[in-house]
């Protein structure tokens, strides 16, 4: 650790495509000198960016190299995408922007699909995360990253419990059980057990870093609470509720870190004080918020790039406000998020 930086942990959302806000954060992120992430608690696509930042690091590259395979990851995941993804936009969901894929005829069928064939026996039964993973990232590199920690959750299925898997056995299939959405993938079995997407246990799972430090936990959100109006597809209603159920595991942590004593509220004031645990919340909430349930399923390489840069505009802006209080005080106010009203709170 360099004399002066301040040790921070991430907390990284999944959120399918719009994990590429999380890649223009991280971005920005490495290139700030006075912080040293020495930990990433990932989730879905959360856990796609910690491995891909880790296998950065272990090629000898550093903070460079971390932005490096980012880059790297991101532009190959939208070129093997365009190859074998049913789901591209149509010529009226590029007219229409923000990422939609709502008149999609490829998007359709395989929601279609979905809605009425068993994980097992959908065209996307064979899990293409995996092999995807497997191309794009070197896990051996990950396992021996000694700069970051990480932690992957995943759901038992049959437990119905959260596994954290930790970067020294990370592997392919690991990163693909955190991002199996049940209805669109076929269960990620490891060691005899199958598991779902890891959001419905934690999204991100916060548990490790309060547990083993440092204090200050950066969380960058990716899935809005709130959205202005109603789903009214059934592919939309579909969306709309694993969305709600991935955010209920994220309020409920925000919840217990605050009434287990480790964060404690100053009143009529915008900042948390705290023993132990420090919050910041790094979200373009209102941008995410104006986007289509299906922009997730959209890996089209502009679309892609578009937010990414929003994530970099957004991590500037958060780190020009909040930079100097890391280490002193929270600047997240969890009881913003317990009532789902405007989660921006680092005043974007």
């Amino acid at each position: 650790m360099t004399a002066g930086t301040k040790r921070i942990s991430l907390g990284l959302q999944g959120g399918g495509s719009l994990g590429a806000f999380g890649w223009g954060v991280l971005d920005r992120l490495l290139q700030e000198t006075a912080l040293e992430i020495v930990a990433i608690s990932g989730t879905s696509a959360g856990s796609v960016n910690a491995a891909v930042v880790a296998d950065g690091y272990a090629r000898g590259g550093g903070r460079e190299g971390a932005r490096a395979a980012l880059e790297r990851f991101w532009y190959g995941l939208s070129s093997m995408a365009s190859m074998v993804s049913p789901a591209r936009p149509s010529p009226v969901d590029w007219a229409t922007g923000g990422g939609t894929l709502a008149t999609s005829p490829g998007y359709q069928l395989m929601q279609l699909f979905a809605g009425i064939l068993a994980p097992p026996i959908s065209p996307l039964s064979m899990n293409p995360m995996i092999p995807l993973l497997s191309t794009l990232i070197d896990f051996e590199r990950v396992r021996a990253c000694e700069e970051i920690e990480l932690y992957v959750p995943a759901t038992n299925i049959r437990s119905g419990t959260g596994r954290i898997f930790t970067r020294s056995e990370l592997d392919a299939r690991m990163i693909a059980a955190s991002s199996c959405l049940p209805y669109v993938f076929a269960p990620v079995v490891i060691d005899g057990e199958s598991y779902w997407d890891g959001s419905f246990v934690g999204n991100p799972s916060l548990s490790p870093l309060v547990e083993r430090g440092p204090a200050d936990i950066v969380i960058v959100q990716n899935n809005p609470i709130a959205r202005p109006g109603l789903p009214k597809t059934m592919s939309d209603i579909m969306s709309r509720t694993s969305e709600i159920a991935f955010n209920i595991s994220f309020v409920r942590d925000i919840s217990e870190i605050r009434h287990l004593g480790g964060i404690i509220d100053v009143e009529d004031s915008d900042s948390i004080h705290s023993a132990d645990v420090r919050l910041h919340l790094i979200s373009a909430n209102e941008e995410l918020q104006k986007l289509h349930l299906s922009s997730k399923f959209n890996t089209e390489l502009p679309f892609l790039l578009h937010l990414r840069q929003l994530g970099v505009a957004t991590a500037e802006q958060w780190l020009k406000q909040n930079l100097d209080l890391i280490g002193k005080l929270s600047t997240m106010n969890p009881m913003r998020v317990q009532k789902a009203e405007a989660l921006n709170t680092s005043k974007v």
